[in-house]
């Protein structure tokens, strides 16, 4: 005899609320893996995380470093282009401590001051010498390029951490997950069953890995190539300014 229309509905709604209770039972929460993970897995998991918050950490330093640098190198360059002595401006550059182009001034004028005061003490047959000339300006010449590559050097301090970090940490992560795939399915053999209550959690183990490994990839690559670019133009910048600087002390100074 078939069952009545009234019955096969209640037995189908039955079926589908037994199959909610049984998916809301099968949920996997991500938290609750991240703090079951153990061994290599777990390893993988704090090193990408101390990655991540190093990289930020960078991030933001190197913006709050750069953005000073860029705005006292302007302050810099507008003394130095409205003011008609070097003592002056040398003072203006002794206030921005920050500027990478006020640093290489710096440098420029400490050595154009030493070579003024040797002349003021020798023989004033020698003024005008060719050789002496030439010497004079390499010189100082030498003194803007020391300072400028010690300027460069501080500003990419840091930064090639983030290169590193966007290099190294999707591998970090693929590693993590090829490790707890592996560990994924020995426990599979060891238990001698195959079901999704069994793969499941050993797989989103291992996945996550992988994903943390390009949550703390991604940003630092992005950052360095913003920083890097904002380097380059801050170098272009001092080595303007260094053409500047010498084509003055030659026109002026060293006659």
């Amino acid at each position: 005899m078939t069952p009545p229309l009234e019955v096969k509905l209640v037995h189908a709604a039955d079926l589908l609320a037994a199959g909610a209770d049984a998916g809301k039972g099968e949920a996997i929460d991500i938290l609750q893996i991240l703090l079951d993970s153990r061994g290599v897995v777990l390893v993988v998991l704090i090193l990408l995380v101390g990655f991540s918050i190093a990289c930020w950490y960078i991030i933001a330093y190197k913006y709050i470093v750069l953005g000073r640098a860029n705005r006292e190198s302007e302050k810099f360059l507008d003394a130095f282009w409205a003011s008609k002595r070097l003592d002056a401006i040398y003072q203006s550059a002794q206030e921005l401590k920050r500027s990478p182009v006020a640093a290489v001034f710096r440098a420029g004028y400490v050595e154009l001051s030493k070579i003024r005061a040797g002349r003021a003490t020798g023989p004033e047959g020698d003024t005008n010498a060719m050789s002496e000339q030439l010497g004079s300006l390499e010189n100082v010449e030498r003194a803007l390029r020391r300072a400028q590559i010690g300027e460069h050097a501080y500003l990419e301090r840091l930064v090639p951490f983030l290169a590193t970090t966007g290099s190294t940490a999707p591998f970090v992560g693929l590693f993590g997950t090829v490790w707890g795939i592996m560990n994924a399915f020995i426990n599979i053999g060891a238990k001698g069953a195959a079901n999704l209550a069994t793969v499941a959690p050993g797989i989103a183990e291992a996945l996550i890995a992988t994903a943390i490994g390009l949550v703390a990839a991604i940003p630092a690559v992005m950052a360095y190539n913003f920083l890097g670019a904002r380097i380059r133009s801050m170098v272009a910048e001092m080595e303007s300014f260094q053409s500047d600087f010498l084509n003055i002390v030659k026109r002026h100074f060293l006659k």
